[in-house]
């Protein structure tokens, strides 16, 4: 189908399905069954994506990508999102994508050079420290424990941070913490650029979870102990962490909902051509109706899901916050691409859970999809608060109530 995609979008996204076609495939057919994918193998794949001409697409071109605008991404990240290699092979994958636009609209000049330079250039690797474990910040922010007070010209950072993504091989830790105690959270927290070789972090664990077979993801428990950083490492402004933080999950969602998008619409043409082969009961699968009209409604609503994250990615082009354009989309898109796959696998039956097709690994990854990013609860509570602030009392008039009488 046809969206309205915009500028260098659609040339870069044909010249992305080539390559995943062609090169990232390949490796990817290599290591279903074993994985993780070997470092050498996931630079080699980063070189030919340099000499294609789409190495990070969403980073500006000063720092070494493509500088493709938001609108001009989406296409890009769903041809991506077609091999759970893809984003890595572009270096557009969660958290260095989201890390390095954060970076790009906030960091000092020499905070760019430092880190998001290498960054780009997968030089380093980085983490997102936000969410904590009970008790502390996770789908509630404002209960978030980890802390940082002033010492001169130095923060002092105590705290615990766990489901950082990246955060074992991470080079840098952007931390979310309290810097003003006595403030609400929301007007009293900063993002800080925490080096992970400082004295007082500790990388507790790689938790282990579901869907970290074929790039080997890795998801940090981390303790901060007296870790000391340069009050010149707060990222943006002071105290104004959770206004950076909303502008980095906005577009980081939308990606997120593009990269599974082409995931699913993979598994769905994986689960087409197989049912056309496959045949039960007299006939090809493909010509019974349940699985048809499962197919036409899984379709019709990947359909929907992009244009839900279009129409989002518009507003927030346009300069609109778009929270809760954001939240229908991300919530829709991650139910959607979830129930896709999962019919995909259905489908292809005893070959679906088998490693020699992707399925059975799209399905591992993509239930994450409905809790990372603001689990589906926390993104239903914003749509319906949202819904629920001003309601049409007048459309009540005609309403009879307890002891009114004409």
């Amino acid at each position: 189908m046809e969206y309205d995609d915009v500028g260098r979008g659609p040339e870069i996204a044909e010249a992305v399905r080539e390559f995943v076609d062609e090169t990232v495939l390949p490796v990817e057919r290599e290591w279903l069954g074993r994985g993780p994918v070997p470092p050498a193998e996931i630079e080699a794949l980063r070189d030919a994506a340099r000499d294609r001409g789409i190495y990070a697409p969403q980073v500006d071109e000063a720092y070494g990508g493509l500088g493709l605008g938001f609108r001009e991404m989406l296409p890009v990240f769903e041809e991506a999102g077609r091999s759970l290699l893809g984003p890595t092979a572009l270096r557009c994958a969660a958290p260095d994508e989201g890390n390095m636009h954060t970076l790009e609209i906030a960091a000092t000049e020499d905070q760019k050079e430092r880190w998001l330079r290498p960054l780009a250039a997968a030089e380093i690797d980085s983490g997102f420290a936000m969410t904590e474990p009970i008790q502390g910040g996770g789908s509630d922010p404002k209960m978030l424990g980890t802390t940082a007070e002033k010492d001169g010209d130095e923060w002092v950072i105590d705290g615990h941070k766990w489901w950082t993504t990246g955060g074992v091989d991470a080079d840098l830790l952007l931390t979310f913490a309290r810097t003003d105690q006595d403030a609400h959270p929301y007007a009293g927290c900063s993002v800080i650029l925490v080096p992970a070789d400082a004295d007082g972090v500790e990388i507790v664990r790689n938790i282990p979870h579901l869907g970290e077979g074929l790039v080997g993801t890795t998801h940090a428990e981390i303790r901060f102990d007296g870790v000391r950083v340069p009050v010149e490492n707060t990222l943006g402004e002071e105290n104004e962490g959770f206004t950076l933080v909303q502008r980095r999950l906005g577009p980081a969602r939308l990606t997120h909902c593009m990269r599974y998008a082409g995931m699913a619409d993979r598994a769905l043409d994986i689960a087409t051509a197989y049912l056309s082969e496959r045949e039960g009961f007299g006939e090809k699968l493909s010509e019974k109706q349940g699985p048809r009209f499962r197919i036409a409604d899984r379709r019709t609503e990947l359909h929907a899901a992009r244009t839900l994250v279009r129409h989002a990615a518009g507003r927030i082009a346009d300069g609109h916050e778009a929270r809760i354009e954001v939240a229908m989309a991300k919530t829709f898109a991650a139910n959607v691409t979830q129930e896709a796959i999962d019919d995909a696998l259905q489908f292809c039956g005893g070959n679906g859970i088998a490693y020699d097709l992707p399925i059975a690994r799209f399905h591992e990854n993509v239930r994450q999809f409905r809790i990372v990013d603001g689990a589906d609860e926390v993104h239903r509570r914003s749509i319906a608060r949202d819904a629920f602030e001003d309601p049409p009392t007048e459309e009540l008039e005609a309403v009879t109530r307890f002891g009114e009488f004409d």
